[in-house]
C-alpha cells in the first residue's frame, strides 16, 4: 500500500469507528429527569403511566419551556407536534383492558401519550397507537387512537413533574399530570362487571374452574354486582352438585337463597336457607341474622336468633345475637337481658367494650341495631 494511500485510510477508520461507537452505545447512565411509573388497578384492570420527571429549576414552563398549542419541533417528520406529556422519550400510558377516558372508549393497549396546552386553561390528551418513538418528534396524528379534551386546574407548586391518581372509586379513577402549578385531570372509567364476568368466563374454563370455591365465588360476584342471575345460579349448582365435587356448604347454599330471593322466589329461598341453617357456624348464622335486620325482616330475625341460640347454646354471640334481634322488635326489657348475658361471655376486651357501650344504649330506650 502507498503512503499517501496509507494516510487517507486512517482517517477514515478513525471516523467510522467514533460513529459506530456513538450509535451503538448502550450505557445506563443517571438521567436529569429520571425515569418513573405509576400505576392503578381499578376492579381488575391494570392502569400505568410510564414517564419521566423534568424538573422546573427555576424555567418559565408553560408557554415557554412547554410552547401552548402545536409545533414545529425542527426535528424528526412531524411537520406539527404536542407536547410529549414528559421528558426523554414518550410517556407511555398502558391500559390492561378496554376503557373510557373522558367518556370515551379507549381499547385495551399501549399509547404513546401526549398533549397539547392551550393558553385559556384546556388541553387536549392524545393517544396515539405509536408508543416506540422518542417523544414526540415523529408524532403523524393519523396514528391518533383517541383525543380528549379537558380543563386544566391551578395547584400548589409542584418542583419534579409527577403523574398521580386522585378520585379512585370501586370504578373510575381519575388520572393527572401535575408540574409548576398547572394539573391536568382525565377521569379513566373501566366497566368492571363487564370486565369481571368476562374473566371469570374464561378462568371457569380453566385450572379454577376444578375448584368448588371458585363457582361459589363466581356466583357470589354475579348476584352482587347485576349480573345475569341465570348465569349466577348456573355458577352455584355446580359448586353444590358439580361434575367434579358434589359438597353442599352453608356458603353456596345461602347464595343460592340469596339469588332465589332476588329472582322473586321468597318461597323457594327460604327453604333452601332452611337446609344452610345446621351447615353454618355460629357466626355465620349470626350474620345471616343480621342481614334480615337490614332487610326489615325483624320477625324472621328474631327467630333465627332463637335457633341459633338452641343449637349453640351458650356460645358467644348468640346472646348478642338475641339483643339485636328483640331491639328490633322494639323490645328493650329483653335487649338489655341478653346484653348483659353477652358481656359475661364476650371473648375479648373489644366484644365487651361493644357490648357494653350498647348496654348503656339500651338503657336509654335506643335501638342497637
Amino acid at each position: 500500500m502507498k503512503t499517501s494511500d496509507t494516510k487517507i485510510l486512517i482517517p477514515l477508520l478513525l471516523v467510522v469507528f467514533c460513529f459506530s461507537a456513538e450509535v451503538f452505545a448502550q450505557l445506563d447512565l443517571p438521567r436529569g429527569s429520571q425515569m418513573a411509573k405509576v400505576s392503578q388497578r381499578i376492579g381488575i384492570t391494570d392502569i400505568t403511566i410510564v414517564y419521566s420527571r423534568p424538573s422546573v429549576n427555576d424555567r418559565e414552563i408553560w408557554g415557554q419551556l412547554v410552547p401552548y398549542g402545536m409545533n414545529n419541533l425542527g426535528f424528526g417528520t412531524a411537520a406539527e407536534s404536542p407536547w410529549r406529556a414528559g421528558a426523554n422519550e414518550n410517556t407511555i400510558f398502558k391500559a390492561s383492558d378496554a376503557i373510557k377516558v373522558e367518556g370515551k372508549d379507549l381499547p385495551a393497549g399501549k399509547y404513546g401519550l401526549h398533549m397539547v396546552i392551550n393558553e385559556d386553561e384546556t388541553a387536549t390528551i392524545i393517544f396515539s397507537k405509536n408508543h416506540g418513538a422518542w417523544g414526540s418528534y415523529f408524532y403523524d396524528p393519523a396514528e391518533d387512537v383517541l383525543r380528549v379534551d379537558v380543563t386544566t386546574k391551578e395547584i400548589s407548586h409542584v418542583e419534579q413533574l409527577r403523574y398521580e391518581f386522585n378520585e379512585v372509586d370501586g370504578t373510575s379513577g381519575v388520572a393527572s399530570l401535575n408540574w409548576e402549578r398547572k394539573q391536568i385531570p382525565f377521569k379513566i372509567e373501566v366497566d368492571v362487571t363487564d370486565i369481571v364476568l368476562a374473566d371469570i368466563r374464561q378462568k371457569l374454563q380453566d385450572t379454577p374452574g376444578f375448584s368448588r370455591q371458585s363457582w361459589e365465588q363466581a356466583a357470589n360476584f354475579a348476584l352482587n354486582n347485576e349480573g345475569d342471575l341465570n348465569e349466577a345460579m348456573g355458577w352455584v349448582d355446580a359448586a353444590i352438585a358439580g361434575q367434579f365435587f358434589s359438597q353442599k356448604t352453608y356458603n353456596n347454599l345461602s347464595i343460592k337463597a340469596q339469588i332465589l330471593a332476588k329472582q322473586g322466589k321468597a318461597t323457594e329461598a327460604e327453604t333452601v336457607m332452611e337446609e344452610a341453617l345446621p351447615l353454618g357456624t355460629v357466626f355465620q348464622v349470626h350474620g345471616y341474622g343480621r342481614q334480615l335486620i337490614a332487610q326489615g325482616q325483624t320477625d324472621k330475625a328474631l327467630e333465627i336468633f332463637q335457633w341459633n341460640a338452641k343449637n349453640h347454646k351458650g356460645t358467644w354471640p348468640v346472646h348478642y345475637g338475641l339483643a339485636r334481634g328483640y331491639s328490633a322488635k322494639g323490645d328493650h326489657k329483653s335487649t338489655l337481658k341478653h346484653l348483659k348475658i353477652a358481656l359475661q361471655n364476650a371473648p375479648a376486651q373489644a366484644n365487651r367494650d361493644r357490648v357494653q357501650a350498647n348496654i348503656e344504649k339500651a338503657e336509654k330506650g335506643e335501638g342497637i341495631n
